[in-house]
């Protein structure tokens, strides 16, 4: 007789239930677009960064989101343009064991965060095929940007309420 457990029999007790879990199920290039219209510039050129992100869910998938991750650069002087770059950079996550509450930080920081080495590796490379030197984002805060934004949308609510408040007549 052994002393070995029979490994056909699952273990019983308090089985451990999974804790809150992001899946990349996949990445990819949505859009791309890196104009050089072949102008020279004397002076130091100024670098123009716009950054997006939005979340969308998948129809038909609980689930999973699609994530973009917008960005735009522009090289150049007020006046002309060495080379405008443009990348929407998209990412599918499925997002298992989280609250409702904590859903869209969770689409619009930590997903980012994900996607964004991958979408700066492709911006360095397209820009210095491009025959510039690579243009080497920085790292972003994505909870930063997401206070903001969320901080901007709080502002234009009351603003809109304000101006949808009708005025007190006045004696």
């Amino acid at each position: 007789m052994t002393d070995t457990p029979d490994m056909a029999t699952p273990p019983q007790g308090n089985a451990q239930q999974p804790g809150p879990a992001i899946r990349v199920l996949s990445q990819y290039i949505k859009d791309l677009s890196f104009e050089n219209p072949g102008a020279t510039v004397q002076d130091q050129p100024n670098i123009e960064l716009g950054i997006d992100v939005g979340a969308t869910p998948k129809q038909g998938d609980e689930g999973v989101f699609e994530v973009t991750l917008k960005l735009k650069a522009r090289a150049g002087t007020p006046d002309t343009a060495l080379f405008l770059l443009e990348m929407d950079y998209a990412g599918q996550f499925q997002l298992q064991g989280f609250s409702a509450a904590d859903m869209e930080p969770i689409l619009l920081i930590e997903c980012p965060r994900i996607l964004f080495p991958f979408a700066r590796r492709i911006i360095a490379d397209v820009s210095s095929e491009g025959g510039f030197p690579p243009l080497r984002i920085d790292p972003v805060d994505f909870g930063q940007l997401y206070a903001t934004q969320k901080q901007r949308a709080a502002a234009a609510a009351q603003e809109q309420a304000a101006a949808s408040t009708p005025a007190e007549p006045q004696a």
